[in-house]
């Protein structure tokens, strides 16, 4: 591979030269295989470096994608696929769709306006973000109104198709399409239906597609993962009128309708009257839609085939794969059929090669995005010459899947004899929160309007020192623990001192909050190099699950204990949930995914009967992936949500009644899994409300929800410091809805990526706050 900053021909690096079908990834990772784009990203934000430099990074990771899939024989290479913080962004400000607190006043968007709408600033605060579908990748949430107006102000997809172009690459660019782009909006204007809006939108749409067919463009990948929703009539019948209307517009150019998570059958009666070139599938998602779509193409319609999976890490079965995929070459023709990952591999790490230290036996199993890549080339280029051209590849293929199925790795008696011995008494706890309620209070003696954190405290500079000091063996475990036990000391004298009610650790041994966990667990594995974006410069390292999950030892005792120990406040104990284990790992494919979450909730109720008998009186257990989980179509919720309110129960339901449950969840809309909410039965729920000025109580206000809740008061992911009016205006907003017994008071997450220049006096601000409202609801005695 070619040094990133290089500038080069891509001619240079030309591919073998046997014929392949046409392959296509979608999409490919942003951030660079050395995480080049958080770097550059965070020096232009902390003013170490100015836009040019930015510019000039985000150019060479461009050009080394494009190189990087040509090289590897990848056929139909996007563009635009990139994006410095979020590709919804990106369609928000290329529309114009810039709300006015932002200060734009029409021409270029500069990058200071931005990245306000991404990241919010001493001014303003973000716009809202939520998880895009069913993935762990966060979205920057469109804001319109009834009188919303567009204009074209990015020339960004045309610039990235030249900038290929001169390198001397053709390119498909991509587009969000018009209509999931309104589809995930939200109304700023009441029970305004951005929908509306689709004929003073799709102009733009024509005008960025006229540049690109112009400049040269003859394929346009246009994304529209809205169509494996349940979309009402109103949405199919913008979507006839979007596409006809772009066709058109532009009729010599081909569209390739874009689908994935999941399946179109619903709408095919739609979807087959849309005039477009292309279609893509998600077949690794919904391999069942393949015959449904089969029948109902038309007869100059390309098929795009998404067999390889673009949200997950396994290697693929290249053999099992061509059996499915010749019969549909043999019935459309070798022209009519490209092979693609499922969607964008935006969701997966950069190459397994880096992975150096991953156990040997594991990392056959396994393919990241160039290996991916090499699968598409290995498929395209068997179904045009036949599989005797890549027998090697094929073979190999079939030897990693079959000694999977057979690795001792893989299964545990013991895990599956607990399976087999649950019972739906383990899953409840001794009686209803009514009565636990009482219990709780008497022994913990809390103030009303508790103030408590979500977990994080900051991870300084010296804390990531310190931990790679430790990983290198810079310095001793001695030294290691002697630093940590340091900053958990400052951090419980400052909370202290601040007056905060339920304290926390910090967390500060903690790399990741899935991460930390999986470490300790039997049946997982990590990489060292395996970084996804979830948003902006925010990148994990997603745990994957290869085999059956269990405990050896205890994970967070030793430290909440010694937290506990340095103060007569209680100190929660934190642990990360069932379903968000689940959720943020790559799961193994070879069983139900519900069945994996039975296995790590298992797991939990062992570590949390451990807390409890230390001694630890209040246990968090976070799942902000709750929500994340549930399945697109509405058809498939109730299974979903039957085995994780199941799963989040048994991990927490063996403590007394005294011990409070606490469990944490973001940027999620609860309104239509209220009744799941309420029956995972935690004590508390402390939930993102900050963003949204308290809507999102609405829903809990109208199913009268019985609990504890501790709404949100401000953004943790702004660096700006919000007022103390302004969080008990929060706060009172939360009155309209709860009565005070229930509100506690929190950021509304971890306060892991900011800095204790902004922690501090916004805390401070947040204890105050809720002593105004002690002020007004507790009378002194007399």
């Amino acid at each position: 591979m070619r040094p990133l900053g290089l500038c080069f021909h891509l001619l240079e690096c030309k591919p073998m030269s046997f014929s392949s079908l046409p392959v296509s990834t979608l999409g490919v990772p942003r951030i660079g295989p050395h995480r080049e784009l958080k770097s550059a990203l965070e020096s232009y934000w902390s003013g170490a470096s100015d836009a040019d430099a930015l510019q000039k990074t985000a150019t060479a990771l461009r050009a080394a994608n494009w190189a990087r899939q040509y090289g590897l024989g990848v056929t139909v290479i996007p563009s635009n696929d990139f994006s410095l913080y979020d590709h919804v962004l990106d369609t928000t400000v290329m529309v114009g769709a810039i709300p006015e607190h932002y200060g734009w006043t029409g021409g270029k968007v500069s990058l200071d306006t931005y990245f306000a709408m991404a990241r919010g600033n001493a001014s303003v605060p973000a716009l809202e973000m939520t998880k895009w579908f069913d993935t762990n990748y966060h979205f920057m949430v469109p804001e319109l109104h009834r009188d919303q107006q567009f204009s074209l102000t990015s020339s960004k997809p045309l610039d990235e198709y030249l900038e290929a172009r001169a390198l001397g690459l053709e390119t498909r660019p991509v587009l969000l399409g018009p209509v999931t782009f309104l589809t995930l909006s939200k109304s700023r204007d009441g029970n305004f239906d951005p929908i509306s809006l689709i004929d003073r939108l799709l102009p733009v749409y024509i005008e960025i597609l006229s540049q690109l067919h112009d400049a040269g463009a003859e394929w346009v990948q246009m994304d529209e993962p809205c169509l494996v929703l349940d979309l009402d009539t109103v949405t199919k019948a913008a979507l006839r009128h979007a596409y006809y209307t772009l066709q058109q517009a532009l009729p010599s150019l081909n569209i390739m309708l874009t689908t994935y998570f999941g399946s179109i059958v619903d709408m095919l009666d739609t979807v087959r009257t849309l005039p477009v070139a292309g279609l893509h599938l998600d077949l690794v998602r919904a391999p069942e839609q393949l015959d449904h779509v089969l029948s109902a193409m038309h007869s100059h319609q390309v098929l795009s085939l998404g067999v390889i999976d673009g949200r997950n890490i396994w290697r693929t079965d290249l053999a099992a794969k061509l059996n499915q995929l010749e019969r549909v070459v043999a019935k459309l023709g070798k022209d009519r059929v490209q092979i693609a990952t499922s969607c964008s591999m935006l969701h997966v790490p950069v190459d397994l090669q880096a992975e150096a230290d991953l156990d040997s036996e594991v990392r056959q199993w396994l393919a990241f995005s160039v290996q991916k890549m090499e699968e598409l080339t290995t498929l395209g280029l068997a179904l045009a010459n036949g599989r005797d051209v890549v027998s090697h590849a094929l073979a190999a293929s079939s030897d990693a899947a079959s000694h999977r199925r057979s690795s001792r790795k893989v299964h545990s008696e013991s895990v599956q004899s607990r399976i087999v011995s649950l019972s739906p008494e383990m899953a409840k706890r001794q009686v209803p929160f009514s009565t636990r309620a009482q219990e709780q209070r008497a022994a913990l003696k809390l103030n009303l309007f508790p103030t408590t954190t979500i977990g994080s405290f900051p991870q300084t500079d010296a804390v990531r020192k310190a931990r790679a000091d430790h990983a290198k063996q810079r310095i001793s475990t001695e030294e290691y623990t002697a630093f940590l036990r340091q900053e958990t000391e400052q951090a419980i004298r400052w909370q202290e001192e601040t007056g905060i009610d339920v304290l926390v650790h910090g967390e500060f041994e903690r790399n990741d909050m899935v991460q930390y966990f999986g470490e300790q667990l039997n049946g997982y594995a990590f990489t060292t190099h395996g970084w996804v974006q979830s948003y902006g410069s925010r990148y994990v390292r997603p745990p994957i699950i290869f085999g059956d999950v269990s405990r050896p030892h205890a994970m967070t005792v030793d430290w909440a204990c010694y937290a506990q120990s340095l103060t007569e406040r209680p100190v929660k104990g934190m642990l990360t949930g069932p379903v968000t284990m689940l959720q943020w790992s790559f799961v193994r494919d070879d069983i139900p995914r519900e069945k994996v979450c039975q296995q790590i909730a298992l797991a939990l109720r062992d570590e949390v009967s451990d807390l409890e008998a230390a001694g630890i009186k209040i246990i968090q257990i976070d799942e902000p992936a709750f929500r994340e989980g549930l399945p697109l179509k509405t058809s498939e919720w109730q299974h979903y949500l039957d085995w994780a309110v199941s799963c989040f129960r048994l991990s927490s339901s063996s403590v007394r009644n005294t011990t409070q449950i606490h469990t944490h969840m973001c940027y999620s809309e609860f309104n239509d899994i209220m009744d799941a909410i309420a029956a995972m039965d935690a004590d508390v729920i402390s939930i993102e409300t900050s963003r949204s000025k308290m809507e999102l109580l609405d829903v809990f206000t109208d199913f009268r929800y019985p609990n504890e809740i501790g709404p949100g008061v401000y953004d943790i992911h702004s660096p700006r410091v919000p007022s103390v009016t302004e969080m008990t205006d929060l706060l009172q907003k939360a009155l309209r809805h709860l009565s005070p017994e229930q509100i506690w008071v929190n950021p509304d997450c971890g306060l892991k990526t900011r800095h204790w220049k902004e922690v501090r006096p916004a805390l401070v601000n947040m204890v105050s706050a809720a002593q105004a409202l002690r002020n007004i609801f507790v009378q002194p005695a007399e």
